[in-house]
Formats: structure tokens, C-alpha cells, sequence
């Protein structure tokens, strides 16, 4: 989104207008900016050879999962769904890694049945999965190299509370599922989730990975995950991919030597690729003063933007309406009977009853974690591609609240 000629452009196209035009709020994503992030990091890890797999459970909109397949991207999966979405959007099978957790047997055989890679995180199940499919189909082994590489608790996966893999303390235990039950283990995984901050504390988990590496004789690829920081402020840090790409790269290729077998290296990202091509816009319903508080009270709330409540995460908000003027404090608020906070004490252009407010990077885990609560209806979805915007999801109405309830006809 870039200020020009006195109003707020996507691509070339109005803000407001595109609120006007499909009504707020409103989900807007911009195709080349998911572009632009996806060839930085391609870009980065030019000289490996590198498999980008698109954490879907950020933006999971088919056209977007289009988007990534015409991209050349692979697909990270967490649940059979997301599998299925994957395979709608175009991705042959063994283009999707199916990364579940704390999911039913049941769950992963529907997962087999559909020719997708499999990534286990946890010993028993991966002992049922010898049992069950011993050679016949290979397995990823997802482990836990107790590295805290990100920064806030609730997104932080590769610590040693962690639910998620397998201890690297574990790993005699997985060698003995593995030979008892000759199975094929293709890969291996990590995760330390978002926000790496520290490119020399992931660099140590790969450490890690490369030493499990070397007991896996039959691997075709090692995924390190992702977890990429994206700026969120003007003047916020982010991870240093290019620093990171020339690192790790070098140091992958050395390791495929001494392995005796050209692997192929696999990075997950999701907000990544898509947090900076959202915006969502909402239009202002009330301005309300109280004795200590100017609030802007918004037509939305956590229902379809719940990051701010439930990360404490920080999203730039911008008056769209007007783009100059003096500015004025405010606390950005919704309509939800809860506290829906979206950000306190914001310096933002004098706003009025009407105006339309902007919350930046809105493209990941945003719209995918909306919600009807207060019975409220979620949002329209538009991408922008290639200077036009396009409605890629309609905004629900009552049928669609009302579409899987069943009335009992004695009450």
C-alpha cells in the first residue's frame, strides 16, 4: 500500500475505492507483493538447491493457493483439509507435506490414501505408522532441536515445552521404530516458529538438524522450517534472509558432500510470503470521547481480526479517508461485546464517522483465524493482480450462518 496523488494505492487502485466498491470490512491482498517475497527468498538460497513449501494455514484462499502453485511452490499442510484445499488449488500430491499435530490416526490415513507426504512429530504415532505402512510409505520425522528462536511464547515451537516434534533426546527410541518396522525415512523437519530474531540462534539449529542428519541414511530432503520476521513498524527489524541464505546455503551444500547425496532444502514460510500484501479496511462507526480516551470505534472487530487481542500483536493502522491533516490520539476499538482492542494511544489523521481506517500487514493468520462471533458475518475477500481487483470470496449473509443449523421442528 503506497501513499500517491493524495490517496492510498494498491497496485495502482484506490483503498477507499476498493471499500466503497466490494463494502468494508474488507480483506485486500496484493499478488505481487506475495511475488516479490517469494522471489527474496528464492533469490536468497539461489545457490542450493532450495524447495519453497507455502505454510497455507496463513492465507489458505484457493486463489492464493494458485498463486503459489503458478510460483512454482510446494505446500506445508496441517490438517487433511488444508491437503484437500492443496489439491483443488492444482499441486500434485507429493508437492504437499502433511505436517499434522495431535491428530487422529484416522486423520493421517485419509492423508496416505491421498498420496501426500507424511511428517510425524510424535513416537507413538509414529510407531502405529511402522506398523501399519512399514516400507510401503515413507515417513518425515519432524524434530525438536530445543532452540527458542522466536519471540513471542505463543508462536515460539522449537523450545523444550514445546508440543510439537520429536526431542532430539528421543531419537535412539525413533531409530528402533524405524529399523524394527524398515521403514524409509525420506526427511527430516524442524520448526522453531515466528519470530526469528537471531540468525546466528537458527543457524545453531541447523547444527542440530545436520548431526541428526547424518544417522538417516535414506533422506532426500531436510526442511528447517520457517519463522521469517516481517516488519511490522517503520522502523521494526526483521530476519536477515539474504545473510541467511549465503550462511546456510554454503554451509547445506558442504553438508550434501560429506552426506555422499545432493539433498534438496526445504523452507516453509507463511507469514512471511503473505503478512505484508494484506490490508484489511474498516470504516469508522462512532468517534467516542470519555473523560481519559478518544475512541475510534470500528464496523468489526475480533471476529475477523483477532491478532492484536490474541498476540498482543502491533498492526499499523492509517486513516485512508484522509492523508494529511493534523492527527489526533485515538484507541482503535470494534463492535464485539468483549474488549477488542486493536491498538491503544494511535497517532492517526483526525478521523470522522465514516472514514476508513487501514490495519497493514493483514495478510497472514488474519482473515484464516475469523470467527462469527456475535453471530457477525465474515468479511469479503479481493485480490489485486496485475492492476485489477478481483472478488475472491463474497461477504456471508444470514443463509450462510443459518446453512448447517437444523431447527427442531416441537420447539
Amino acid at each position: 500500500m503506497e501513499l500517491k496523488k493524495n490517496k492510498y494505492l494498491i497496485d495502482g487502485i484506490s483503498v477507499t475505492g476498493l471499500a466503497e466498491k466490494h463494502g468494508p470490512p474488507i480483506y485486500i491482498y496484493e499478488s505481487a507483493v506475495i511475488i516479490k517475497q517469494y522471489q527474496k527468498i528464492t533469490e536468497a538460497f539461489k545457490s542450493s538447491r532450495v524447495k519453497i513449501n507455502y505454510a497455507c494455514k496463513a492465507l489458505t484462499n484457493i486463489n492464493v493457493l494458485k498463486l503459489f502453485k503458478g510460483l512454482g511452490s510446494g505446500l506445508d499442510a496441517v490438517s487433511v483439509q488444508e491437503v484437500t484445499l492443496g489439491l483443488k488449488a492444482g499441486f500434485e500430491p507429493q508437492e504437499i507435506l502433511y505436517t499434522p499435530n495431535c491428530v487422529s490416526m484416522e486423520e493421517i490415513d485419509e492423508a496416505v490414501e491421498l498420496g501426500v507426504r507424511i511428517n510425524i512429530d510424535n513416537i507413538a504415532i509414529l510407531e502405529e505408522f511402522g506398523h501399519k505402512y512399514g516400507t510401503n510409505v515413507p515417513v518425515c520425522v519432524r524434530i525438536n532441536p530445543h532452540i527458542m528462536a522466536g519471540a513471542n511464547h505463543k508462536i515460539s515451537t522449537g523450545h523444550i515445552d514445546s508440543k510439537f516434534g520429536i526431542s532430539i533426546y528421543q531419537l535412539p527410541h525413533v531409530h528402533r521404530i524405524v529399523e524394527t518396522n524398515h521403514m524409509k525415512v525420506e526427511g527430516i523437519h524442524m520448526h522453531t516458529g515466528s519470530d526469528i530474531l537471531d540468525v546466528e540462534v537458527f543457524l545453531r539449529a541447523t547444527e542440530i538438524m545436520f548431526e541428526m542428519a547424518k544417522e538417516f541414511k535414506e533422506l532426500d530432503y531436510i526442511d528447517f522450517g520457517s519463522g521469517f520476521k516481517v516488519p511490522y513498524r517503520v522502523d521494526d527489524v526483521s530476519t536477515d534472509v539474504e545473510s541467511l541464505g549465503v550462511h546456510l546455503s554454503a554451509r547445506f551444500n558442504e553438508f550434501c558432500k560429506e552426506y555422499g547425496k545432493e539433498l534438496t532444502l526445504i523452507f516453509e514460510p507463511g507469514k512471511f510470503l503473505v503478512s505484508e500484501a494484506g490490508t484489511f479496511v474498516a470504516r469508522v462507526n462512532v468517534i467516542k470521547q470519555t473523560t481519559s480516551t478518544v475512541f475510534a470505534g470500528l464496523d468489526t472487530g475480533l471476529n475477523h481480526f483477532i491478532r492484536p487481542m490474541f498476540y498482543d500483536a502491533y498492526h499499523e493502522i492509517i486513516n485512508v479517508s484522509k492523508t494529511s491533516g493534523k492527527t489526533r490520539i485515538y484507541t482503535v476499538v470494534g463492535y464485539i461485546c468483549e474488549t477488542d482492542t486493536f491498538g491503544w494511544n494511535r497517532k492517526i489523521t483526525e478521523a470522522s464517522e465514516g472514514d476508513y481506517l487501514a490495519f497493514r500487514n493483514a495478510g497472514a493468520y488474519c482473515y484464516a483465524m475469523s470467527s462469527n462471533y456475535n453471530s457477525r458475518f465474515r468479511p469479503a475477500e479481493v485480490l489485486v493482480h496485475e492492476g485489477k481487483d478481483y472478488l475472491i470470496r463474497k461477504r456471508e449473509d444470514m443463509e450462510d450462518l443459518l446453512r448447517n443449523q437444523l431447527e427442531i421442528e416441537t420447539l
